[in-house]
């Protein structure tokens, strides 16, 4: 069965805030909140269905429309894919003009509203930023300045890897570390094969074998990531309610030069295969963010871009910052 095809906005103001509307009672999902947007029509591309959506119910024009994520679900009356663009450069002033309510709210808000059922991944890659840094073993010395130049790059998620240190090494890291991304507003993730349970972060990146012994999300975990290299990891990772995935080995990287890589081709080609927004890791620059849009990923995931490249190239404000759950 061909799926209804829908073009979504997920439209940012200067001031970081999102447009959510409120869907007509009589309509599908009505009385639920969404992101605007509309079904495409025949001979329309999906960026021109959204631009002629949002300048209809809006009296918004679109400047620039970038992908973000693409959702096919299954309703029980209809098959729907969402073909969801950030549009956070757009002229005039919001207004509705089909009588639809609107509403302007900041990212983390956007738990707090009734969505259809196929909005939640939407939610969750409005709220991710495009970079998401891992901090790998170095000398203990080193792990705090890298951290800094990391956050002064304006990287809002970050991962914490440090495999080989002792517990006690991380947990006086982590303790100093978790103040500092706080006050920049990032996330701080644990990798689950450190050694150290009890310091305090935002939330677990699962390593793929972690990934796959789990049978469902453990219970109140904040932000749940993951690894993956492969559809059946990805798909076990949607399954379990995983929130996002870094899909890996994309291209040859410094670490493992003779290791397989997926390509751009394959990359993309597994990221349709689930809802779930996907960093790439492997061989990434900061210049490789276009290309992962353009495969329907969320951004890069890196260890040595955000650290050994010129920070010009990087980051500023390019996305929200995503608040602690």
């Amino acid at each position: 069965m061909n799926p209804l095809q829908v073009a979504v906005g997920v439209v940012k103001n200067p001031e970081g805030k999102i447009l959510i509307s409120l869907r007509h009672a009589d309509l599908h999902q009505g009385g639920l909140w969404e992101f605007p947007g509309g079904k495409i029509e025949a001979l329309e591309t999906a960026e021109q269905a959204l631009a002629r959506e949002l300048n209809e119910e809006l009296n918004i024009t679109v400047t620039s429309a970038t992908p973000l994520i693409t959702v096919s679900h299954q309703y029980p009356d209809r098959f729907v894919q969402l073909i969801v663009f950030l549009v956070d450069q757009f002229s005039g002033e919001a207004k509705s003009l089909e009588g639809q309510p609107f509403k302007w709210v900041a990212p983390a808000e956007l738990e707090h509203y009734a969505f259809p059922a196929a909005n939640r991944p939407i939610i969750t890659a409005a709220r991710l930023p495009h970079h998401y840094a891992i901090l790998d073993d170095a000398d203990e010395a080193l792990l705090l300045p890298n951290l800094q130049k990391i956050l002064n790059r304006g990287v809002k998620l970050i991962q914490v890897r440090l495999k080989n240190q002792p517990p006690a090494s991380v947990a006086k890291f982590v303790e100093q570390a978790y103040p500092l991304c706080q006050q920049q507003q990032a996330l701080l993730l644990m990798n689950s094969a450190v050694e150290c349970s009890s310091v305090g972060v935002d939330g677990i990146h699962l390593t793929s074998h972690d990934l796959m012994v789990l049978k469902k999300r453990p219970k109140n975990s904040q932000w749940l990531a993951a690894s993956c290299h492969n559809l059946e990891q990805l798909q076990h990772a949607q399954n379990i309610g995983v929130d996002f995935v870094v899909l890996a080995p994309v291209l040859a990287t410094q670490t493992h030069p003779g290791a397989a890589s997926l390509g751009w081709e394959q990359f993309a080609e597994l990221v349709t295969q689930v809802n779930l927004p996907v960093y790439a890791l492997g061989g990434m620059k900061t210049s490789s963010l276009a290309t992962v849009q353009q495969c329907g990923g969320q951004g890069i995931a890196a260890i040595r871009a955000f650290l050994e490249e010129p920070a010009a190239n990087t980051v500023g404000a390019n996305s929200f910052a995503p608040e602690p759950e």
